[in-house]
């Protein structure tokens, strides 16, 4: 994987499939770009390329079914010891925007690298984490709810 777009292409799909949110979603965080630099900086090209090259054989082997897409997904990438802690904390980071330093145990059996410690990604990490639509809120003190928002009450699914 040669070129940055080729790359940033076999990211997002990785992404897409690790966070169950479309690719056109992920790329309308604006974050895809960042993500992908702080994976890099954190594991290093060796480790982001095996990751990649390994979702890639998984989708291709999968094709267009869901249920061998998420067996080959757990099996290939999210029980291996290499790969599982990256690709968690990849999940992790799309969802509120924060990359969380590898587990030790990795950090001793793949190398250190200096990037790899717990921080917030970019100021619009938190704001565009994927937290938020998830559980269908704002976040606080950053988006607003939008104009008579509040004009009728809230409506409330009790079981």
């Amino acid at each position: 994987m040669a070129d940055d777009n080729d790359v940033l292409a076999a990211f997002l799909t990785l992404s897409a499939t690790l966070t169950g949110y479309s690719q056109f979603r992920l790329l309308g965080t604006g974050q895809a770009e960042p993500y992908l630099a702080t994976t890099r900086g954190a594991v290093g090209d060796d480790v982001l390329d095996q990751l990649l090259t390994t979702s890639a054989a998984v989708h291709d082997k999968a094709a267009d079914n869901e249920e061998a897409l998420d067996r080959g997904l757990r099996a290939g990438i999210l029980s291996d010891d290499k790969l599982g802690p990256v690709a968690r904390n990849v999940i992790k980071m799309w969802f509120v925007g924060t990359w969380y330093q590898l587990p030790q145990e990795w950090r001793d059996a793949h190398a250190t690298r200096e990037p790899d410690v717990t921080h917030v990604v970019s100021p619009a990490s938190y704001t565009e984490g994927l937290l938020w639509p998830t559980i269908g809120a704002n976040p606080p003190g950053a988006k607003g709810q939008g104009y008579g928002t509040w004009a009728s009450p809230p409506l409330i699914d009790v079981p």
